[in-house]
């Protein structure tokens, strides 16, 4: 699955930590009538919140540590159900544990086992009813839409592993691209979309996210030009063991026994990595939310009153953010006029008359960026990652540096490893573009928690 799909799965979590204190809170009231909620009394001596503490906290562990991005994309039941019957037996083994550890004894048997028994039925049910619903209505969220770039004398091959990675689930073949063109190969069938030189324009004008390089027969300087064009295009490429273009930096990505090595491979591509850093976008936005709130009353405040009280405090110009999928990026509003946010192209100036007394000094102190966090709350951000772009900036930026769209592998965030090295504000030189795509490309390839720490401490004492 693709890590910009993973925002389904993050939902899913969600979702099942709901039903769990569902069941639970259902068994409590259902077995235990006179039992005191938690959202009675007080919280630290309640026994219903102890236990409430007790199986979101097993159920969360289970989930980082024996969960996978892959179970909650399964298609099949069967695969589905032996995941649901291996972690239930663990949440039931691990509860009971502590139960006795901790010498809970003021609730029967029953009441521990009976809501996680409900929640693992429903859980399974209810998830079929859901994937089967999306299925129906937008096709299935999860698929990946691939095309598969093999060699023509091999048509064969190329079909036996199309269909091998059609049964694994969440691939979707959008067509063929041969080495040379199907003319040459002789093939007419319309899932030939055309050779390798045409792959360019492939990428341009169809909906791909994923390339699958099927043979051993491209010689070196092919497979690096269409590493190249998926680079310029943003789409990510998958290159089986038999091609001989790879290094031991890059690790096999275990496909249900098919081997295969991903070109651009980034520790955010691994499900606990992204789940770690989504759970901390949501505490710190909602932190930063919650005790800065005084200061976006007072700061909206001033705004109308140098504003006018007939306008938005808020300005929401259109960005490009992860898979290059456009959002509105919130910013307290700075200018008396400003471009139109969806086509705007006018980047300001030194001295730019347009800017008024209060949006000076939002600017100086970077508070105009503070709604941002409402962006990363909802999942269009992340508090770290490459500063967002305007749509007319992409094309400039690809023109001096051609891998510029792996910057969208990641959500954009609110602060940035080339922010707080130096190259923020505007990019007028080639230098400039050169070296924050440089560092924006450094980060996503050594991301890791600690060093969005770091940035986000380097940011605030800047």
């Amino acid at each position: 699955m693709l890590p910009n799909k993973h925002y389904i799965v993050f939902t899913h979590i969600v979702l099942e930590i709901l039903l769990l204190n569902l069941c639970l809170g259902l068994v409590l009231l259902l077995k235990n009538p006179d039992v005191s909620l938690p959202v009675t009394g007080s919280i630290v001596e309640n026994e219903s919140f102890h236990l409430a503490l007790i199986f979101n906290s097993v159920w969360m562990i289970i989930v980082f540590l024996n969960g996978n991005k892959d179970a909650y994309f399964i298609q099949t039941s069967r695969k589905r159900f032996k995941y649901i019957v291996i972690n239930t037996f663990l949440f039931v083994g691990v509860v009971s544990t502590i139960a006795i550890l901790l010498k809970v004894d003021y609730f029967n048997r029953t009441t521990f086992l009976l809501p996680i028994f409900i929640f693992a039925f429903l859980n399974f049910f209810l998830y079929s009813l859901v994937l089967e619903y999306f299925k129906r209505k937008n096709g299935n969220p999860f698929d990946s839409h691939v095309v598969v770039i093999g060699s023509g004398g091999k048509w064969n091959e190329m079909e036996s592993f199309s269909k091998r990675i059609q049964l694994i689930g969440g691939y979707q073949i959008e067509g063929y691209i041969l080495d040379k063109t199907a003319e040459e190969n002789g093939y007419e069938t319309s899932n030939v979309l055309g050779g390798l030189n045409d792959l360019s324009e492939i990428l341009q004008t169809k909906n791909v996210d994923e390339i699958f390089i099927a043979t051993a027969n491209l010689k070196q300087k092919k497979v690096n030009a269409i590493l190249g064009d998926a680079d310029y295009h943003g789409v990510r490429v998958n290159i089986v063991p038999e091609t001989p273009v790879y290094n031991n930096k890059v690790k096999p990505v275990n496909l249900e026994g098919l081997s295969v090595f991903q070109h651009r491979q980034t520790p955010l591509n691994f499900f606990d990595n992204a789940l770690i850093k989504r759970a901390f976008d949501i505490l710190f936005s909602l932190a930063v939310l919650f005790f800065l709130s005084p200061i976006f009353l007072i700061v909206a405040l001033l705004i109308l009153m140098d504003n006018g009280w007939g306008k938005s405090v808020l300005y929401k110009p259109y960005r490009k953010g992860e898979a290059n999928e456009s959002f509105r990026c919130l910013k307290f509003r700075t200018m008396s006029v400003c471009d139109n946010p969806k086509n705007g192209t006018k980047s300001t100036v030194k001295n730019d008359p347009r800017i008024t007394r209060v949006g000076k000094f939002l600017r100086k102190y970077d508070l105009d960026e503070l709604p941002q966090f409402i962006n990363v709350f909802k999942g269009d951000m992340s508090v770290v990652g490459p500063r967002p772009h305007r749509h007319n900036l992409q094309d400039d930026f690809r023109k001096v540096v051609n891998d510029y769209m792996v910057r969208h592998y990641v959500k954009p965030g609110v602060t940035g490893w080339a922010q707080v090295n130096g190259w923020r504000g505007p990019t007028q030189t080639v230098e400039q573009k050169k070296q924050r795509i440089k560092h924006d490309l450094w980060y996503i390839s050594n991301w890791s928690f600690w060093l969005d720490i770091k940035i986000i401490f380097k940011t605030v004492f800047s």
